[in-house]
């Protein structure tokens, strides 16, 4: 249940992440209000996580899939770009995410 929990929070990560861009500097109300939102859902989801599963590996994962998801979504959403280099350390970023929770152990 907290793997599930973690990547729910770490979804959530991507959603504020990606809002910061829509608040416009948090002058745009409804925006800001579904970021801050999104941010708190996100690190309270964490911190339930992070109650059984090691800390390093749970920040370490949520962090990881905020960062690959809200670069997908730039590249998506807002046209940034996605070049050779850059697709190759979002993969390897991806591997090191499903490597943490491999080898987290079996009792999570």
């Amino acid at each position: 249940m907290a793997w599930i929990l973690l990547i729910v929070a770490g979804l959530l990560e991507v959603c504020w992440a990606v809002g910061l861009k829509y608040t416009e500097g948090f002058t745009r109300p409804l925006p800001s209000v579904l970021t801050g939102a999104a941010i708190v859902a996100s690190m309270g989801l964490l911190s339930y996580a992070a109650k059984t599963l090691p800390i390093g590996t749970a920040y370490a994962v949520w962090v990881g899939i905020g960062a690959l998801g809200a670069a997908i979504l730039g590249v998506v959403l807002f046209q940034e770009p996605l070049t050779g280099p850059r697709a190759l350390f979002l993969g390897m970023l991806l591997v090191a995410i499903v490597g943490l929770k491999a080898t987290s152990g079996a009792g999570h």
